[in-house]
């Protein structure tokens, strides 16, 4: 797992709304990064539902929601329409990201963790989180990383 003042990796990927680079956001806006498990897991649809339910908070920070997970774009899809996901959710496609991100797997190496990453504008990590950390947190970070 990356440590807070790490400089976060560039990627860059497929997501359920188009290509995503983290390098279009340095300097821009800040960056939430989640890494989930898989997905509609009761864990993990709980988890995106809640980032679905305080979007316009994202949004009023100025913040991106990035998911992260190395599922299909098939899948992906499916999932975000079932649950009216609103942010865009990447293929990680040979776990690049994951492995960039230090990211660890469960289950016998068979599930990336769930871990949060909040990037600021500079392109620093301001926050990291292995879990599932409560909107609040991630929002109080943000504020207090512009």
């Amino acid at each position: 797992m990356l440590k807070v003042g790490d400089q976060a990796p560039l990627f860059e990927a497929d997501s359920t709304e188009g290509l995503i680079r983290l390098e279009d956001f340095i300097g821009k806006r800040p960056v939430v990064l989640i890494f989930y498990p898989m997905d509609e897991t009761p864990g993990c649809t709980a988890q995106l539902c809640a980032v679905r339910d305080n979007k316009k908070k994202y949004d009023a920070l100025g913040a991106v929601v990035i998911g992260v997970n190395p599922g299909t774009m098939k899948d992906h899809r499916l999932f975000a329409e079932r649950h009216g996901l609103d942010f865009p959710i990447a293929v990680d496609k040979d776990e690049q990201i994951r492995k960039l991100y230090d990211v660890g797997k469960i289950l016998g190496l068979f599930l990336q963790q769930r871990i949060v990453y909040v990037i600021d504008k500079q392109g620093r990590i301001v926050y990291a989180y292995k879990g599932s950390p409560p909107a609040e947190v991630l929002l109080e970070v943000i504020l207090n990383s512009r």
